[in-house]
């Protein structure tokens, strides 16, 4: 995970002195997981300091309207960093807020305000964190020369390949050493299953600590890729006919005592309090697809023959389920997600599936029998005799289960809920009203 430090302000403004630092980026995430910032000089460092510094939260997707557009940034001073990357003019310093109101309460549009209050449901539950240890996968293209990106892929390796093949070898490594300069700790750095996909792990973090990784993570990507003339997307499927890219989320849930999931006595070691949880993931799991996998693109991916998962099961040992129990015991006890991609909105996904889970808790939801076969074999008849369900083929079918879940209700908040439903519809209506190349090519000539 990125280190965190406790900075006080006087930290703050000794570092800026001794590092040159002549301009701050004020990063936040609006509904939809932009990441945006408000660039201001050094000399508003102060304004800052002191949760001074406003911006026209009108202007931003899910946000407010535009007569109650003042928003406040409180900077949340131990996500600090200053990039390895800054200008010739002095170095650029970002630190991460959360979104405030004018009567200094938080803004319940924030996504990251958003997890806060979730992570509190989790600690009056009686747990002291949630772990995430995210795997986000992406593709490197070649850009024309107006640096725009093109479907030409970087190179035509293929799952764990070594050079000449894997030509973004070396734009990967910057990546990774970068990422640790950063403060991130590097789990695995590896070619993916696709030519010109890629896959870099870092280490588990706390919730809001993981969301806050993957942000950075992504721009750390595009900024390296693009110094390499290459183009990094985490578009889950941005080519027909091979793998797209996933970013499987593998959880864990502590109390005092440690991994509450782990269970040396329990059925594969895993104790009533993981059970209760994953029925909470599979009761959901149809419902936070919408929020897991956000795009009308997320559901070329979802497809079979391209090993990402398509029927709502579990398991402990294959890699067909949507969720899958890693061998791994004791503290290291977690279940992992493979649904969801990188082009979530990290606060939201965590957020939706952390209150899955608690409702499986609260509740004493029993998951399924486990499903220890490939499921891609099994005709409709076995996959109904084993409870097995199929995720939402597409966007709206997602949509539409997520608006009738009032536990995904509330793991958004109603704010961001309305607001995440409207603009995702208007997605899928645009998309609805687009004639695509492949039906040209079906239809034009046959009728």
């Amino acid at each position: 995970m990125a280190t965190k430090h406790d900075y006080s302000k006087d930290d703050i403004r000794r570092i800026v002195k001794e590092e040159d630092v002549k301009f701050l980026r004020l990063m936040f995430t609006d509904v939809l997981g932009t990441l945006k910032n408000v660039e201001v000089p050094i000399s508003q460092l102060d304004d800052l300091l002191n949760d001074k510094i406003m911006f026209d939260g009108s202007s931003i997707e899910g946000f407010v309207r535009i007569e109650e557009s003042d928003m406040y940034l409180h900077p949340d001073l131990s996500t600090w960093m200053i990039f390895p990357w800054s200008s010739e003019r002095g170095k650029i310093a970002r630190v991460i807020c959360e979104v405030y109101k004018t009567d200094g309460t938080p803004f319940e549009g924030d996504p990251r305000n958003n997890l806060i209050r979730v992570l509190k449901d989790m600690k009056d539950a009686g747990f002291t964190s949630f772990n995430i240890g995210p795997e986000p996968e992406f593709f490197l293209f070649k850009m024309d020369e107006d640096g725009k990106p093109t479907v030409k892929l970087n190179d035509e390796g293929s799952y764990f390949d070594m050079a000449p093949l894997d030509l973004g070898g070396n734009c990967r490594r910057e990546i990774v050493l970068t990422l640790e300069e950063m403060g991130f700790d590097v789990e695995a750095a590896h070619h993916e299953v696709a030519p010109g996909q890629h896959e870099i792990d870092f280490e588990y973090a706390d919730a809001l600590n993981a969301a806050d990784n993957i942000q950075t993570f992504k721009l750390v990507v595009k900024t390296i890729a693009r110094k390499y003339g290459l183009y990094a997307t985490f578009m889950p499927k941005p080519l027909s006919g091979i793998n797209g890219s996933g970013m499987h989320l593998n959880m864990s849930l502590f109390d005092d005592s440690g991994d509450v999931f782990y269970d040396e006595n329990g059925d594969l070691k895993l104790s009533e309090t993981a059970y209760h949880f994953l029925g909470g993931l599979i009761k959901h799991a149809k419902s936070y697809t919408a929020i897991c996998n956000p795009l009308v693109n997320s559901y070329k991916r979802l497809v079979p023959g391209y090993e990402a998962p398509v029927y709502v099961a579990w398991s402990g040992s294959n890699r067909s389920p949507l969720i899958r129990v890693p061998n791994a015991r004791g503290q290291a006890t977690r279940l992992e997600l493979r649904s969801a991609d990188a082009s979530a909105n990290p606060y939201l996904a965590i957020a939706s599936v952390l209150e899955a889970g608690l409702d499986g808790l609260k509740n004493g939801i029993v998951p399924p029998k486990s499903v220890d076969r490939n499921i891609y074999r099994m005709d409709a008849q076995e996959r109904k005799e084993n409870e097995i369900v199929n995720l939402p083929d597409d966007l709206l079918d997602a949509l539409e289960e997520l608006s009738a879940d009032e536990t995904m209700k509330h793991a958004l908040g109603s704010k961001i809920f309305n607001s995440y439903l409207a603009a995702k519809h208007l997605e899928y209506d645009a998309y609805r009203a687009q004639v695509s190349d492949w039906e040209r090519n079906q239809y034009m000539e046959k009728y």
